[in-house]
Formats: C-alpha cells, sequence, structure tokens
C-alpha cells in the first residue's frame, strides 16, 4: 500500500496564498482577456507586480518583461495565463528559478479525459515534485487573499470586490463558478479572508487547502464545496487538524447522486453508496455539512461571528410578531434546541414594557407597541441576552421599514457589540435587500438568516460543534492485533461468496456469538443431529451460490421434532432441484435456535475514497423496504460505536420499552466493535460483509443468525485503491 502524501501546510504554500511579488505571464493590455483582468485584480496588491509578455514594453502602467529570468527578483508566485501548448515551459523556467508557487490557469488537462492531457498534467506534477514549486491547478480559476488585496485570478471585478475590509471566512471550493458565486456576497455586506479554488488539483488538493487555513492566523471559519476526492482520510485529517485550531469547516458536497443499476449481492450492497460514506467521513471528521448551497455563507457567518460557543444552554426568542416567534419556536424544536423559562430578571424587564395583551413567555411577543419607543426594544433585548439560561437569541423582522427596521438594525449591532450571546436575526420578509438587510449582513456580531428553519439548525451545529472534544488524528486501530480473518479465507476461490458455515467461522473468531451449527447431508443425518442438538432447530441449505435462501425454500424455522426435520431437508432438496439446479449444494446446516429478541443488520462495504465502512441499522428480512440504516467508517473504537447504537431507532427498546427489562447494550456495543475490526482486517480481501439478522436477545445476547462474506475480486491482494491515488477527481469546471 502506497503512503499517502503528507498535508502540506503554510510553510509550504506560504508564498503562493500569500505571497509578496506576483509575476503574471499572459499579461495583456486586452480588453476582457484573462491577462488583464489578472493585472486589473491585482491593482490594490501591496507587493510587487510583474507583468510577463514579450510583446509590451508596458502594460496597464506597469513594466512589462520577456521572460521570468529577466524580472528583478524571483517572485514568490507566477499566474501562468498562457495556454497549455506554452504553460509548461512556464513551469518548468519557473521552478529552475525558485519561485514558490504557480497559479495555471489553462484547461486541456487530465479533465479531458484523453492521454495527451493525462500525460500533460503528469509532466507538471512531476516539476512540482522535483522542485518543491507548489502547483494550484491546472484549469484553475486562481485564488483570493483579501488581506493583501491579492486578487490572483481572471474573475470580473474581482480587485474592487475585495477593495473594502477583509474578513475571516475562508473559501475552499473546486468549482471555481460557485466559488465566485460565494465570494459575491461582498455586494450585500460580506467580507471574506482567503478564496482558493483547486482546479485539477495536479499538486495543491482540498485537504492541503484546509490544512493550510487551519494554520493561518486570518482565517476563523473554513468553508469547502466539493465535488469529489481521492484519499478521504487526508481530508479528514486536515478537518480535524483545523478543529484542534478552534476552525470549524463547514462543506458542501455536490454530485450526490448515485449510480443506478449497482451489482450488490447483499442487502448492504444496496443500502450504502458513496453520499452515505461521504456523510460518514464528514461526521467522523467533525465537519458541519450543508445540505442546501444557500445556506452556506449564513452558517459561516455565524460561527464567525460567535467562535467562543455558547455560554447558556437553550434559545431565546424575541418577537414583536407572535406568530414569527411561534414559528422560529417550532423550528427550535425540531432541531432539539431547549427553550427555557425567562428568568426572574428577564420577565421584570419585559413586565415593564409589554402591554397585557403581549405574551411574556420564551418566545416573547413584545407586540407593535415596543416599536413606538426604540429603546424599549433595546432594553427588551438587552434582557433577553443577559438571561443565563440562553446560548443564543432570536429576533425574528416581519414588518420592514426605513423607520422601524432600520432602527431596530442599529440596536441589534449595539446590543450584539456588548453581549457573549450569539445574537441571530431573522428576516422573515420577501423585501430581501429592505432597510437594514446590509447593515446586519455587514456587522461583526449579528448574523442575519433568511429561514427560520436554517437559523436554528445552524445554531444547533454551532452548539454541537463547540461540545466536540475528540480533535486527534485518526488512530489507526488493530494493526498490531491478530487478524484471524485473514487465516481462515481461501487463497483463491472460484465462487464469489463464502458459504454460511465458513462466513460464521470467521465471524465467531471476532468473539460475535453465533448459533451452534453441524452440516449434514441428508434428511436421516439431518434428525439424528437435531435429536442431539436439542429443539427447536433451524435447517438451512449450504452453497455459496445461493446467498438470499428463503427465496428458493432453502430456510425452515422453528422445528421441533425430528420428523419435521427430516421432512424439511427432503422438500427442500426437491424445491432445489427445481428452483436452483445450477446451484452447488454442500449439505444442510442444522442450527440452534436464537432466542427471540429485536433484529438488527451489520454490513460492510469498502468505498474507494473513504476505505472500510460499517452499516448498522434495523435488520431482518424487510431491511431494504425500511432502510433503516446509517453509515459509519471503521474502525470504530468504543466511544463511535456507543454512539452508533445510541442513534438507533430500536435504541429505546434496547433500553426497555414499555416497561420490559432492557437489554445489554454494552453487549451490542461489544458487538459492533468487534465487526468493525473484522471490516478491516478483510480489507482487500472481500467485497461485501453481512451479519443478517444478529438477534438481540437478553439471555445469549447479540447473536448473528445469519452470515454473508462476499470476496473481492482480488482475495488474494491486499490494500486499499483509494489511499494510492494521490489527486483530487477533477471537477467539471472549465474556463470560458
Amino acid at each position: 500500500m502506497t503512503q499517502a502524501r503528507a498535508l502540506y501546510g503554510r510553510k509550504e504554500l506560504r508564498r503562493l496564498i500569500e505571497p509578496r511579488s506576483i509575476a503574471v505571464v499572459g499579461a495583456s493590455p486586452t480588453e476582457g482577456s484573462f491577462g488583464r483582468r489578472t493585472l486589473e485584480n491585482l491593482a490594490g496588491f501591496d507587493g510587487a507586480v510583474y507583468g510577463i509578455n514579450p510583446k509590451y514594453d508596458e502594460i496597464l502602467d506597469r513594466p512589462s518583461y520577456s521572460k521570468l529570468s529577466d524580472l528583478p527578483e524571483v517572485p514568490d508566485c507566477v499566474i501562468v495565463g498562457v495556454g497549455q501548448h506554452l504553460a509548461e515551459a512556464v513551469i518548468e523556467e519557473a521552478a529552475d528559478l525558485g519561485v514558490g508557487g504557480a497559479i495555471v490557469y489553462a484547461s486541456g488537462y487530465r479533465e479531458t479525459g484523453g492521454t495527451d492531457g493525462d500525460a500533460a498534467q503528469q509532466r507538471l506534477l512531476d516539476t512540482a515534485r522535483r522542485a518543491g514549486i507548489r502547483i494550484a491547478g491546472p484549469n484553475c480559476v486562481g485564488l483570493v487573499n483579501s488581506h493583501s488585496k491579492a486578487g490572483m485570478n481572471f474573475m470580473t471585478d474581482c480587485g474592487a470586490m475585495i477593495s473594502g475590509d477583509a474578513g475571516s471566512i475562508s473559501v475552499v471550493s473546486q468549482s471555481g463558478a460557485l466559488g465566485y458565486a460565494l465570494l459575491q456576497g461582498v455586494h450585500r455586506g460580506m467580507s471574506f479572508s482567503k478564496f482558493l479554488a483547486c482546479g485539477n488539483s495536479v499538486d495543491i488538493d482540498v485537504a492541503d487547502y484546509v490544512s493550510y487555513l487551519a494554520e493561518d492566523p486570518e482565517t476563523s471559519v473554513i468553508v469547502c464545496v466539493l465535488e469529489g476526492i481521492a484519499d478521504g482520510t487526508r481530508l479528514i485529517d486536515a478537518i480535524r487538524k483545523a478543529g484542534r485550531a478552534g476552525k470549524p469547516v463547514i462543506v458542501y458536497k455536490a454530485a450526490n447522486g448515485e449510480a443506478s443499476g449497482k451489482a450488490a449481492m447483499s442487502h448492504t450492497g444496496t443500502l450504502a453508496g458513496s453520499a452515505d460514506a461521504y456523510r460518514a467521513g464528514f461526521k467522523r471528521a467533525g465537519a458541519i455539512l450543508v445540505e442546501d448551497f444557500e445556506a452556506l455563507m449564513e452558517v459561516a457567518a455565524f460561527f464567525a461571528r460567535n467562535t467562543e460557543g455558547p455560554a447558556g444552554e437553550g434559545v431565546g426568542i424575541m418577537a414583536t410578531s407572535g406568530g414569527a416567534g411561534v414559528i422560529c419556536a417550532d423550528k427550535a424544536e425540531e432541531n432539539g434546541m431547549a427553550l427555557p423559562e425567562l428568568a426572574d430578571s428577564t420577565a421584570a424587564v419585559l413586565q415593564e414594557f409589554i402591554p397585557g395583551f403581549g405574551s411574556m413567555a420564551n418566545p416573547a411577543d413584545l407586540t407593535a407597541e415596543v416599536l413606538k419607543n426604540a429603546g424599549t426594544f433595546k432594553s427588551c433585548l438587552t434582557a433577553f441576552c443577559d438571561d443565563p439560561g440562553f446560548g443564543a437569541v432570536v429576533v425574528p423582522l416581519t414588518f420592514v421599514h426605513e423607520k422601524t427596521t432600520g432602527v431596530r438594525a442599529g440596536h441589534l449591532a449595539e446590543v450584539a457589540a456588548q453581549t457573549r450571546t450569539a445574537l441571530a436575526a431573522v428576516w422573515m420578509n420577501e423585501w430581501l435587500e429592505g432597510p437594514g438587510s446590509r447593515d446586519l449582513d455587514s456587522d461583526a456580531a449579528v448574523t442575519v438568516f433568511r429561514s427560520p428553519s436554517r437559523c436554528m439548525w445552524t445554531i444547533r451545529q454551532w452548539t454541537d460543534w463547540h461540545a466536540r472534544t475528540d480533535w486527534e488524528p485518526l488512530a489507526v486501530s488493530g494493526s498490531e492485533q491478530e487478524r484471524p480473518a485473514g487465516d481462515l479465507l481461501p487463497a483463491h476461490s472460484g465462487t464469489a461468496a463464502l458459504t454460511e458455515s465458513a462466513a460464521k467461522e470467521i465471524v465467531a473468531r471476532y468473539g460475535i456469538s453465533v448459533p451452534a451449527e453441524q452440516v449434514v447431508q441428508g434428511p436421516d443425518e439431518a434428525a439424528a443431529v437435531a435429536q442431539a442438538m436439542g429443539f427447536p432447530v433451524v435447517v438451512k441449505v449450504v452453497s455459496a451460490d445461493i446467498l438470499h435462501k428463503s427465496e428458493v425454500g432453502g430456510v425452515r424455522v422453528n422445528l421441533t421434532t425430528a420428523e419435521e426435520v427430516s421432512e424439511a431437508v427432503t422438500a427442500m432438496q426437491g424445491r432445489l432441484l427445481r428452483d436452483a439446479p445450477e446451484a452447488r449444494i454442500a449439505g444442510y446446516s442444522v442450527q440452534q435456535m436464537a432466542g427471540d429478541g429485536p433484529e438488527i443488520l451489520l454490513g460492510a462495504r469498502y468505498d474507494a475514497v473513504f476505505g472500510p465502512l460499517v452499516l448498522l441499522g434495523t435488520g431482518g428480512t424487510w431491511v431494504e423496504i425500511l432502510k433503516d440504516v446509517k453509515v459509519y467508517l471503521a474502525p470504530l473504537d468504543r466511544y463511535a460505536a456507543g454512539e452508533a447504537v445510541a442513534e438507533m431507532t430500536l435504541s429505546k427498546v434496547f433500553a426497555g420499552a414499555r416497561g420490559e427489562a432492557p437489554y445489554d447494550v454494552e453487549a451490542i456495543v461489544d458487538c459492533v466493535m468487534a465487526f468493525s475490526r473484522l471490516v478491516c482486517d478483510l480489507e482487500g480481501r472481500a467485497a461485501e460483509i453481512e451479519l443478517n439478522p444478529v438477534r438481540i436477545t437478553r439471555e445469549q445476547g447479540p447473536m448473528a443468525v445469519d452470515a454473508l462474506i462476499v470476496l473481492s475480486e482480488h482475495s488474494a491482494g491486499g490494500g486499499n485503491a483509494a489511499s494510492e491515488a494521490q489527486e483530487e477527481v477533477a471537477p467539471e469546471w472549465v474556463n470560458a
């Protein structure tokens, strides 16, 4: 297995992202050209800018040079604004000179899918590795550093966009167009620190940018727009690094549709797709996964303006409309946010100002009466923010008018600047840019949301993120432990799956209970074995060619006499001759029947990006209909396994529902942990693993009633292709 490249950090990327001198190769006076736009975007840059174009001595009042080696100094960063046929030579010259970083605009590389483009991109990578020059792109829109006013890109009017005050939100995006769309938030008052586009990620990928921003003193929140990555572990490590630095990573993942017609031999194979793997990876990393692109900047702004986390546990809602307060309360409850009663001190202030037809509760309805006196609104808001029960206060704004909303926006800003409590305004009006909206968007302390649902969801994520403590790098589990699974797998097998009996033998070696069983060849032997084993028993066909035995009559349960067992095997033989004549039959398994109890599913898939995955959920024959499963990255330690069991729909049953005795939850957690070790041990050897059902009994604990292990195509080999890949999946954004 190839060792993944270490993450780049500020040391490796500083000259690229924080340059003191920049050269623009392909600089041009031609209106609309990439070279001219880049020079225009660098007009406010606080360092040196050099144009490179042998056709001109001067461009836009800047001296122009014929080549990089003619410059009076070695630039920190070179922007390569020439076509693909010229870019390689520029990179070679920059590398020979000792340039720190390069941004390559040109398309025509790996994103084309052709061998020539692939070879050209590989040559760029070889140069980067040889000379230590860090390359952004190719097929890259460029970068932005708002603090130094370095608009290192060809985006229209970017220089003017970043001419104002810089912020602390940084954006990493595989899509240049979507990243630019976010950056245009400056037009409604938002501010940014860095914008880092990936392009084809020949050298620098998303994980490297996140790693750099984790060390960047000018960044407090990282927004990440993804389409696909090649190595999930590197991204998880980068996000956890940011978490250790106190910087949340807010992710939007595009391209979530699953491929149809998936060939899967188990239920597990149809229940988990790549989108589930990404969600599991982001959860393990501690990222905040945003499902709606339009919510990204609201979430980021709230985190950036409230870096210390909540001082109280609940949310206070202060409204001047009863209906608006109720809507916000509904969304708070949907997201599990507490709405504590008002403290006596808060109630006393409200008592002084609220009319009798108002509501001194949480949510509070101040009514429109308080709008008659602006100071009244501010006094009530101050009391809410001083309430010790509230970590956040939400103020819905409904009727918009210059004389009311504009004034209230000012009071919100004043109070927010003087309190530790997070203060959010919900803009519940279709006049989206009405009076006060820009003031709130640009304020350093108040966050304005245009959806009550997004507001309360964000507060929930903010509360949970600040409560998290496990930011250390992922531990490698089981590397020094015995791996019994490998010893029991055949070195070569002509079948795609093991028989149930062979799979259970492996499962049992990991401490997971399985029913006692014995494989027989005919009815009389089955009856004798059942008599000795004790009733009731189960009889199943043993065949690696029959994975879903019940569909061909290959399972009979709750047999209580020797005669029933003999008749069951005889009937099974006849049905198999009719419905599965080509199947190879190794015999018939007579099994102890597990006790009654709820059933769970434990499954495994191996993802190309994130490696081994564990599926956990409600099991049994209805599993694909219910689809009550969640996906987790393997291995799971005790904390992660316990959290997974607690998230199950069946968790209330395990705790003892309707007065029944509880089940041994710790035994279930042990079973999940053991299964995750098995899954990791079989990486590279198995394609799918499934225990369905695992019966949870009070007497015997979890027992794997059925087991399936599907071998991978190259089961004698090992390794995870994802860990060997270095480059990102190229986004489809193309320079235009």
